[in-house]
Order: structure tokens, then C-alpha cells, then sequence
């Protein structure tokens, strides 16, 4: 018996045009809202842009020579710095715990589900009130520790630099993990549950289980989460500009507040471009960076 190859040409199946319709419309968008603004925010960088004069000049790098002589833009820089790593760690180590605690089927854990991600949904404006009115002299949280006695008078929650920070980092840890924790959640639920079969077969116990499968398989999840994490932090302004307005004695400015109160109270529009554009880069190396180190953390796991 012989046995005839048989050639089959496989034509390569032309795109779908309205598939492509959509996504040069989507690229479209992309660059008029993020590619344009950005170059246009270089450019203006360059200059010594004032809505007060007739004109802007050109100035070169006169602008980012500035800013390293400037002692607000450094301290709003740290704290900027010192809140999006403390509070990623926060935030994400507490989504892992949510995240392993409502990782149920019953209605009631889906329940809690949409409950734990609402403070996601919230507008940063909203929570900025909320909380405000909550860690006022006269607020909620002042007369519940009064009257369990952990407190002997009003505490200045937002009075103090010290504890202004604090009560930042707090906030902005509470509305962030909402998202971490469903981020983790659905890590979760990708895990073979074969594993942990497999796992309590061979004696392991909770916290074996955890280090040997869960935290490991996690890893994707984490990845993704902590960078959004800090990329989310680093350009924090509602939250802030609404509870603290970077007070007292801009302990509590972030950068991107302080870009604001350049280009809209001081009017120096150039400038605060610059510092845009240093914040920019500051993200977009973080970002990398952390990206870079968490995917090699995926492989060695």
C-alpha cells in the first residue's frame, strides 16, 4: 500500500474589518489622550509658559536644572515615595488575607465580594469627605476610641505631620484594597484545588500549604496588582488635595499635588511641566523595574 502525501494550503483567514475598525479607533484614542499630552507637556517643558505673559520662550533645560535646587519638589518627592511603597505593601498583603478569607462560593462570601471592592469604586473626592469627617477633632473615630477608653481627649488625626501621613497612608491603603484583593481572589481561584488535595494527602498543614502552593501560585496575581499598586500611588492627588490639602506644613503634598499648585496657583505652567515629565520617568522606571523583578521572581517559583 503507498501512502500519498497529501498538501493542504491553509489560507490565512483575512482580520475581521470591524475588529479593525475598533482598534485604529482605539489606537486613535490612545494617542490623542496619552501621546499628545505627554508630547505637548515635554515641549512646554522647555519653555517658561505663563498664562500672566504674552508669550512663552524658550528656555531649554533651565526648568530641570531648577527643580534640583528645589526643596518642596524634594519633600513632596519623598513623601510621594515613602506612600506608594508603604502603602503597596499594605495594601497587597491585605488583599492576599480578604482575598484567602472570601475565597468562597455562597452567596454571602459574593456578597462580601462586592462589599470588600466598593471602596475601588468610590470617587477619591468622596472618600476625602468621608474621612475627613470621620478623623475630625469631633469625628466618629475620636468618640468610639473615647468611649472604649483608649483615649483620653481628641486626637488631631490630620492636625499633626506625623500623623497626617499616617491617616493618608491609612486611607489610601483602605480604598486600595479593594483592588487587591479581587486581583488575588481571582489568582486564586486559578489554582487546581488538585494541589492542595495532593498537599493534605502528603500532611501538610495550613501554613505549609500556603508557602508551598498558594504564595507561590500567587505570584502573576502579585505582579500585576503591585504594579498598578504603585503606579496608582505615585500620581495620588484627590484623596489628598481633599483630605489634607498637603498640609500641615505640606507634610502630606504628594508630587502630583504639587504639579497642580504649580500650573494653577503659581501659573508656571512650564515648570510644572517639567515636573510632570520628571514624575513620568520616576513612574515609568518604578514600574519597570518592580515588572522586571516580580516576573523574575515568577520564574525562579
Amino acid at each position: 500500500m503507498t501512502t500519498r502525501a497529501v498538501s493542504i494550503r491553509v489560507r490565512p483567514r483575512r482580520g475581521d474589518p470591524a475588529l479593525s475598525a475598533v482598534a485604529l479607533a482605539a489606537l486613535g484614542l490612545y494617542v490623542l489622550f496619552i501621546v499628545v499630552p505627554v508630547l505637548m507637556s515635554a515641549w512646554k517643558s522647555l519653555t517658561n509658559e505663563n498664562p500672566l505673559l504674552a508669550r512663552a520662550d524658550f528656555v531649554g533645560l533651565s526648568n530641570y536644572r531648577e527643580m534640583a535646587h528645589d526643596s518642596a519638589l524634594t519633600a513632596s518627592l519623598g513623601f510621594t515615595l515613602l506612600l506608594a511603597g508603604a502603602v503597596t505593601v499594605v495594601a497587597n498583603a491585605a488583599g492576599i488575607g480578604f482575598a484567602m478569607l472570601l475565597n468562597r462560593t455562597s452567596l454571602s462570601f459574593r456578597t462580601m465580594r462586592t462589599v470588600a471592592f466598593l471602596p475601588q469604586v468610590l470617587s477619591g473626592v468622596i472618600v476625602g469627605y468621608v474621612w475627613r469627617y470621620i478623623l475630625a477633632r469631633d469625628g466618629i473615630l475620636n468618640h468610639v476610641l473615647a468611649s472604649l477608653g483608649v483615649i483620653d481627649g481628641p486626637v488631631t488625626w490630620l492636625g499633626s505631620p506625623h500623623l497626617a501621613v499616617l491617616s493618608v497612608g491609612i486611607v489610601a491603603a483602605w480604598v486600595l484594597t479593594g483592588f487587591t484583593t479581587v486581583v488575588h481572589l481571582a489568582a486564586l481561584q486559578s489554582i487546581p484545588v488538585e494541589l492542595y488535595q495532593a498537599a493534605m494527602v502528603d500532611g501538610a498543614g495550613r501554613w505549609q500549604r500556603f508557602r508551598r502552593i498558594t504564595f507561590p501560585m500567587l505570584a502573576p496575581g502579585t505582579t500585576i496588582s503591585v504594579t498598578i499598586s504603585l503606579i496608582t500611588m505615585l500620581k495620588l492627588y484627590d484623596i489628598i488635595a481633599v483630605l489634607t490639602s498637603g498640609g500641615p506644613a505640606d507634610s502630606t503634598q504628594s508630587t502630583a499635588l504639587y504639579i497642580i499648585q504649580l500650573a494653577f496657583t503659581d501659573d508656571r505652567y512650564g515648570y510644572a511641566s517639567a515636573v510632570a515629565m520628571l514624575l513620568l520617568v520616576v513612574s515609568v522606571v518604578i514600574a519597570l523595574s518592580v515588572t522586571a523583578l516580580l516576573r523574575r521572581r515568577e520564574v525562579d517559583l
